[in-house]
């Protein structure tokens, strides 16, 4: 009995060991993968603060002069609005079609379905590189100039697929049961879309075209090649800062632009629950 009571207990403390180098690991992970991840956010932060004329870390001295700055520069802001302008568009025509889409698709078992899905996710498997040069050689051959308008279709197709993926995700939990009750107690399909499908699914579409419009705003890769000198975007323009001048400007747009995405994330927690639908997702 001795023996068998000892194996036990050695059994029962290796596996709480087990357990505990475990749990350690993890969150040693855990820990650096965060500060890995906020690491340059910080560094973006503390630099727009700097007293000095050109972009450095650590900063000689603090100061807001490059915040007050910003007010005296009609360049940066009209590239700014032309982001809002092309974020926001991007959105309302990703909701449309995403949502279509996602209602075509989930009620279907056609083969076609999975070739689509490939198809529509494509872009976030592919370099922006690749997909910018991709979508300006199309445009040339059809023989069509750059305008907002070409910039607002590659932004479409490269944000379309966070739309489709949550709006799916919602769709697929929902089941079909109660929008087959809808239509069998007499309501027509129009009907049950808005008053059934859409109310229920709304997380999904909130989230997803909260993530497109995110996406659109900030894009560069793909912006680079489908914008011209009428249709400058925000992120273009703080690239040409950095690169031509290192100038401390860049860094206080996106100190303001990290504080109003962390606005709207909490914002987007509160409306919509965000962080536990991208956990069930």
């Amino acid at each position: 009995m001795s023996t068998t009571t000892t194996v036990r207990a050695s059994s029962s403390q290796a596996d709480k060991l087990d357990r505990v180098s475990f749990n350690w690991v993890m969150w040693g992970i855990a820990i650096f993968s965060l500060i890995v991840l906020t690491m340059p956010t910080l560094v973006v932060l503390i630099a727009s603060f700097s007293s000095a004329q050109t972009l450095r870390f650590p900063p000689t001295g603090f100061s807001l002069q490059w915040y007050i700055a910003l007010f005296d520069y009609p360049e940066l802001w009209s590239a700014a609005i032309t982001s809002f302008q092309a974020a926001l568009w991007t959105t309302l025509i990703c909701i449309v079609l995403g949502v279509c889409a996602s209602l075509a698709m989930a009620g279907s078992r056609a083969r076609w379905v999975a070739a689509m899905d490939a198809l529509v996710m494509s872009p976030l498997a592919l370099p922006g590189i690749a997909v910018g040069l991709g979508i300006l050689t199309y445009f040339s051959l059809l023989g069509i100039r750059l305008s907002l308008i070409t910039l607002v279709i590659s932004h479409v197709v490269i944000c379309i697929p966070y739309l489709l993926r949550t709006t799916l995700a919602s769709l697929i939990q929902l089941g079909t049961s109660l929008r087959e009750a809808s239509t069998v107690l007499g309501a027509s399909p129009v009907y049950t879309f808005f008053h059934v499908t859409l109310p229920l699914i709304k997380q999904g579409v909130i989230t997803g075209a909260f993530m497109a419009f995110l996406t659109s705003f900030d894009n560069i890769t793909v912006s680079l090649f489908l914008s011209d000198a009428r249709t400058e975007v925000l992120p273009i323009r703080m690239w040409s800062m950095i690169e031509n001048d290192l100038d401390v400007r860049a860094a206080a747009i996106s100190g303001i632009l990290i504080a109003i995405t962390a606005l709207l994330m909490v914002l987007m927690e509160r409306v919509s629950g965000l962080s536990k639908f991208l956990v069930k997702s």
